[in-house]
């Protein structure tokens, strides 16, 4: 497995301890009897919905990493034919094998070994932006630790080639956390932390092909300190980002859903839903947004259910994501189609068929269908999973399935 730099306690270290925070709740309500006031409060509605699973579902296509390594982050290009991908893997002596490439997205096929380290040094992919920019981040190790961030993009994707920096204002210390993946504007929010005590959360928007930025903005309020894993969207008609958190305590307080104006900094917040007593939502795991509509849609993971926000009225509505019964049932990512109007939920542990599912959503919170015949390799690894979509295409990319994480599968729709 890749050198994690465990003592600067990087992004995937963040990632790492909430997955063992998750395992954990996992097993303690596993030992609990059924939730009969979840089931008999909110598991009905999902009952009477259609899950209608025969149009779309786990293709045949598989991208494999050109060196057998693990991917550290992907994304695809949904105007164009192309993907990325950022592997990794030990090959010994303290140092690994780490490495960026493209693929097609139709055969699946490496396009091009874009750059390999053999050195301590990672890649993270942090996605695609507006207008087809590639983003990678590169850790330079020295010993065990991360002594210096930089970050490079190719511009277009289909260049095949990293084509220049992208600058954003942050030192060694600050970690990027989340980067907003919303293709219909070349603006994303980034969200992140300085590692450097308790230092809180920081938030600002760039334009990632002009390499320009917006004001960096501190966030005070101790709901959004990293521990609490804030999920960050870009409302791309209000030109505001989203951020929902969680304290992720069981019997702790609703989660809470706050719009930033990356001019001024000014927050707006409201609490989201609480979980069906006694039971609470646990950590927010996913997050996006319909910016023509207004509607933020989350994952929480306690209660396994999925929750629609009026991010104008401050109002919500929550569904049980279909046949699930327990946490291990909850869902993940959450991204979302502008094209047919559809939310997209990562169900690592299927509750719709075997291994691991897509749920698929309307903005109304109507369950359309599920997509069925995955088996996501990272269902307990410390890299989430990720869903990528091609709307145009009604297609898309998400992990798996091979055991070593070093695979990412087709999807239709």
């Amino acid at each position: 497995m890749k050198n994690l730099h465990c003592i600067q306690f990087s992004r995937l270290n963040c990632r790492s301890l909430r997955a063992a925070i998750s395992f954990m709740a996992a097993l303690f309500w596993l030992c609990l009897p059924a939730s009969s006031v979840l089931q008999a409060q909110e598991a009905g509605i999902a009952a009477n919905e259609s899950q209608n699973s025969s149009a779309g579902g786990a293709g045949n296509v598989i991208v494999n990493t050109k060196f057998g390594g693990q991917i550290f982050g992907f994304d695809i290009d949904q105007n164009g034919t192309e993907g990325m991908l950022a592997e990794s893997q030990d090959i010994g002596g303290g140092k690994i094998l780490a490495a960026v490439e493209t693929f097609d997205q139709k055969t699946g096929a490496i396009l091009s070994v874009v750059q390999t380290l053999r050195s301590k040094d990672d890649f993270l992919g942090l996605g695609v932006a507006g207008g087809g920019v590639g983003l990678i981040e590169r850790e330079h190790v020295q010993n065990i630790f991360v002594t210096a961030r930089t970050y490079q993009v190719l511009k277009p994707l289909g260049a095949n080639k990293f084509t220049g920096t992208w600058t954003p204002p942050l030192t060694k210390d600050d970690i990027i956390t989340g980067v907003s993946r919303d293709q219909q504007t070349p603006n994303v929010a980034v969200l992140g932390f300085r590692n450097s005590g308790n230092d809180p959360t920081f938030l600002f928007s760039s334009n990632v092909g002009a390499n320009t930025f917006g004001p960096r903005f501190t966030l005070t309020d101790p709901i959004f300190t990293f521990t609490n894993f804030p999920n960050v969207a870009y409302d791309t008609k209000t030109k505001r980002a989203v951020i929902a958190v969680s304290i992720g305590a069981v019997g702790g307080p609703p989660p809470v859903i706050a719009t930033v104006d990356l001019v001024t900094g000014a927050i707006t917040k409201f609490n989201g839903l609480p979980g069906p007593f006694p039971f609470r939502q646990g950590f927010i795991n996913g997050l996006a947004v319909d910016s023509a509509d207004g509607i933020a849609c989350t994952t929480t993971e306690v209660d396994f259910r999925v929750e629609f926000y009026d991010l104008q009225k401050k109002t919500g509505i929550a569904r049980v994501l279909p046949g699930a019964t327990g946490q291990l049932q909850s869902g993940t990512d959450v991204e979302f189609d502008p094209i047919h109007k559809l939310f997209f939920i990562a169900q690592p542990v299927s509750s719709t068929g075997v291994g691991s599912s897509i749920q698929v959503y309307d903005t109304k919170g109507n369950f359309v269908k599920s997509l069925n015949g995955f088996n996501f390799s990272n269902t307990f690894n410390v890299i989430p999973v990720h869903i990528a979509l091609n709307p145009g295409q009604r297609s898309g990319y998400v992990d798996g399935p091979s055991v070593g994480v070093s695979q990412i599968q087709s999807f239709t729709y």
